[in-house]
């Protein structure tokens, strides 16, 4: 039995032949374009939050063929960025979700038929400007016309880790600076951020960004929370009310996660304090739980935080060359993490996207 991850890559409408596709890492490295990735849950029954992910790729596309064109074309092409807000984003938004899920429609089926019973599928969606449908120094007609956009579907196994296991939390390093056009999400960034991998730790499950070593931003591919004890709190009755859930504003320069909004509507629907506001490693003292957010992984409690002992010592060669500090957190998630990942996941099957409407 080949051993061949399942892999499925759709371009404009044509499937690669399975057994040359490449991971989605080294697809996206070596093709320019904003993208999103979501995945399938419910064995594999609904995708997740598919029309916030669409919305979201829309709005990347915007934001990139304005300020960043070359992140949407590719590097040394030339074209006359529109004025702003040009692109009618509601139009936008519909060609370019008509032209998504018409891939998807022919690639989605034959991939769910190769999966076991155990396994989801990663969904990865990169749109990217084409040149050649436009000639060099034209203006893109994004909301008229669909034939200036490539669209390409990446599709694999993903097997989701069980939430709360105690031992399987994210063991976090903060290693390096934040990321650039950071509103958008685009491929360019899975390349950018490949020379931070040298100071990973053996164990490291994600890595933080900071401008500063201090107010810590965002993961390479997540966004980061920290749950707070309010200085007031003196009850020994712990209640929500207790506590204060904080990630760096979207103004910080971080992504702008589809799950980092979900958590944000349960903490204002649960009546959980939350404030925008970078997590300050100078008070991790006060941290009570920490978690990371992502497409694929939902939700994951945060098991330890490592930060180097000085800033200058990121100049080293390898994690090896960085004396750590480290902020430990008790196994299992916390109070708050739990509330809010259940809430999430009930979201997840009232906002799903069914697979019958694929195909």
């Amino acid at each position: 039995m080949s051993t061949t991850p399942l892999r499925f890559l759709l371009t404009n409408g044509v499937v690669s032949d399975p057994s040359n596709t490449p991971p989605v890492t080294t697809f996206l490295e070596t093709h320019p374009g904003a993208y999103t990735t979501s995945r399938t849950h419910s064995n594999a029954s609904l995708v997740l939050f598919w029309e916030r992910h669409l919305k979201r790729l829309a709005e990347s596309v915007r934001i990139l063929y304005n300020a960043n064109p070359q992140l949407l074309f590719g590097p040394n092409k030339t074209v006359v960025p529109l004025p702003s807000l040009a692109v009618d984003s509601v139009l936008l938004r519909s060609r370019i979700g008509g032209l998504v899920n018409e891939s998807m429609n022919k690639v989605l089926p034959v991939a769910v038929e190769g999966r076991r019973e155990e396994e989801e599928l990663s969904i990865t969606t990169l749109v990217s400007g084409n040149l050649g449908e436009l000639g060099e120094s034209r203006e893109l007609e994004l909301g008229r016309n669909g034939a200036a956009l490539d669209v390409s579907i990446h599709i694999g196994i993903y097997v989701p880790p069980v939430f709360g296991v105690r031992g399987k939390g994210a063991q976090l390093a903060v290693v390096g600076r934040g990321r650039d056009a950071a509103a958008a999400k685009y491929s360019d960034w899975v390349r950018i951020r490949k020379p931070l991998e040298r100071f990973r730790p053996p164990s490291g499950t994600e890595l933080l960004l900071s401008n500063d070593g201090n107010r810590i931003l965002e993961g390479t591919v997540s966004n980061f929370f920290v749950v707070c004890q309010k200085d007031n709190n003196e009850s020994k009755e712990k209640t929500i009310h207790c506590f204060e859930v904080q990630t760096a504003s979207i103004s910080d320069g971080v992504l702008p996660g589809v799950i980092r909004q979900l958590v944000i509507e349960v903490c204002l629907s649960k009546g959980i304090p939350f404030r925008e506001v970078a997590p300050l490693w100078s008070e991790r003292e006060i941290w009570e739980e920490a978690f990371i957010t992502s497409s694929l992984r939902i939700m994951q409690h945060v098991e330890n935080v490592r930060a180097p002992s000085s800033w200058e010592s990121l100049h080293g060669n390898s994690w090896k060359d960085i004396s750590w500090k480290e902020k430990q957190f008790e196994e299992g998630p916390g109070m708050i993490t739990t509330i809010i990942q259940k809430e999430i996941m009930k979201k997840a099957v009232s906002e799903g996207y069914s697979l019958s409407l694929f195909g």
